[in-house]
């Protein structure tokens, strides 16, 4: 059985805090692309239904 205590460093050594730092830039970047893409998926579809409805629209007011 150990009786000593094993002391750690209290610093973090300067090239993982890099890396840590460049991991969150990029999983934010990333984030924010796919909220950005979520955003313009719903603005297109909701173009189209507006699109279709206008169409209709425009028969149901030639026609009838």
């Amino acid at each position: 059985m150990r009786t000593e205590v094993e002391t750690r460093p209290h610093h973090v050594p300067i090239l993982r805090r890099a890396v840590a730092g460049l991991v969150l830039v990029v999983v934010a970047a990333l984030v924010v692309k796919l909220v950005i893409g979520f955003v313009i998926a719903i603005f297109w579809t909701i173009v189209a239904v507006a699109a279709v409805l206008a169409v209709l629209w425009a028969l149901k007011t030639i026609i009838w």
